[in-house]
């Protein structure tokens, strides 16, 4: 056990310097794809593991097919953060597999002064709850949140000697290990599960040629856009609303209550979903994110973002919403989704998707077996990330209480 007053012992007396990683790091360079051949390991906004905090996988690029955020040249030991969503903290220290790689502009390089201040105590300052804090204070965008580099930079973490960093590393880092053991066994079998519960939604929701009958989306039913609103519109009480940014975190197959809420006032001015709509997302930083729908079952209407559309059919609104989330639908609407700085899809690309349609007895019966493996996966789900997260609350814990140093120095 770590008693509070550790850190006082272990600094015997001398104060803490508080400086922004500005002023301990050095200045980091862009490739120049005009001047190589070589080709680079590319390290995306989806490489590094939130949960790990590790890069899980990369690509390899090169002049010809570079990615024009693919620009920031990376060395062992460098800290890599992104500003794009920044609260989602993914953060990693490159290791010597990754050297030489290139990061996402949607990255700030932080490259440790080692005469000031080690590689991994930025590290561990920058996975603190201080600087999470200090990030959501100061991100701008609602829809697309991000943080600059430069606002980053003028975060301030103590500097106490190399010698303390070191102890207080090793004690961090022994937490960290065994919290990431645990988390990799657990999220192991939690996908392991869920690959076995896309099987077999899979599996139910394909058929053979001439089994039954195929029409697109369009010819059994209609897509309504929303209406855009904002997160600052957004109330813990009041009329249902759906963000689309909420899709990707809150929403599964079917809901009947919402997470937030708008003004009556604002919702008179709003598209509205009903009982039995379908609403689907439109938009998302990856294609993936695209097209995901949720039944909805409320006793009242929902408003939705501008970023969703409400599908209408005769068709079982779960059958549709299971549908939205099978590799042939989405192997579908990638030719219609649009590439930028966030993928989107319209009512018209989303209309031309083809749907297998059973009779209506078989659709009750292929949502209520659905269901059931829903509801099972669900528990599953809900349990392994409770127990990861209290081990990572743990470790949590003692990195803020050996990151508590004196502020009386910082100006």
């Amino acid at each position: 056990m770590i008693k509070p007053n550790y850190i006082k012992k272990l600094l015997g007396g001398v104060e803490v310097e508080w400086k922004a990683l500005g002023d301990v790091t050095l200045p980091t360079s862009n490739i120049k794809w005009r001047e190589t051949k070589d080709t680079y390991r590319y390290i995306d906004l989806t490489s590094v593991s939130r949960e790990t905090n590790r890069i899980i996988e990369t690509t390899e690029i090169s002049a010809e097919d570079a990615p024009s955020r693919a620009q920031k040249l990376v060395i062992e030991n460098d800290v890599i953060f992104a500003t794009t969503r920044p609260t989602q903290q993914r953060v990693c220290l490159i290791t010597e597999e990754f050297s030489g790689g290139v990061a996402s502009t949607g990255y700030c390089i932080l490259r440790a002064r080692i005469n000031e201040v080690l590689p991994k105590w930025i590290y561990h300052c920058i996975t603190s709850s201080e600087f999470k804090k200090y990030v959501e204070e100061n991100q701008s965008g609602s829809a697309y949140p991000a943080i600059s580099d430069a606002k980053v930079k003028e975060f301030k973490i103590p500097i106490p000697s190399l010698k303390v960093q070191e102890e207080i590393i090793r004690i961090l880092d022994s937490f960290s290990e065994l919290t990431a053991e645990l988390t990799a066994e657990l999220t192991a079998e939690l996908t392991a599960r869920n690959k076995q519960y896309t099987y077999y939604r899979d599996k139910l929701l394909t058929f053979e040629e001439g089994e039954v009958e195929w029409k697109t989306l369009g010819d059994v039913g209609e897509f309504t856009r929303g209406k855009r609103f904002v997160k600052t519109d957004m109330l813990s009480e009041g009329f249902p609303c759906i963000h689309y940014g909420e899709m990707y975190t809150h929403y599964n197959i079917w809901a009947e209550k919402t997470k937030s809420f708008v003004s009556d006032d604002l919702a008179s001015k709003l598209r509205i979903a009903d009982y039995g709509d379908v609403v689907i997302v439109a938009a998302g930083e990856t294609i993936e994110d695209i097209g995901k729908g949720t039944a909805w079952l409320g006793n009242t209407g929902v408003a939705i973002h501008d970023a969703c559309f409400s599908y209408r059919s005769s068709l079982n609104p779960k059958y549709v919403s299971y549908f939205t989330r099978t590799k042939q639908f989405h192997n579908q609407i990638k030719k219609h989704i649009s590439s930028g700085k966030i993928s989107a899809i319209n009512a018209n690309g989303l209309s031309k998707t083809i749907i297998p349609i059973p009779p209506f007895e078989e659709q009750d019966r292929i949502v209520s077996i659905l269901d059931k493996f829903d509801a099972l996966t669900s528990s599953i789900t809900e349990g392994l990330p409770r127990e990861i997260e209290l081990r990572k609350k743990q470790y949590e814990y003692y990195r803020d209480m050996l990151l508590s140093f004196p502020k009386s120095e910082v100006e």
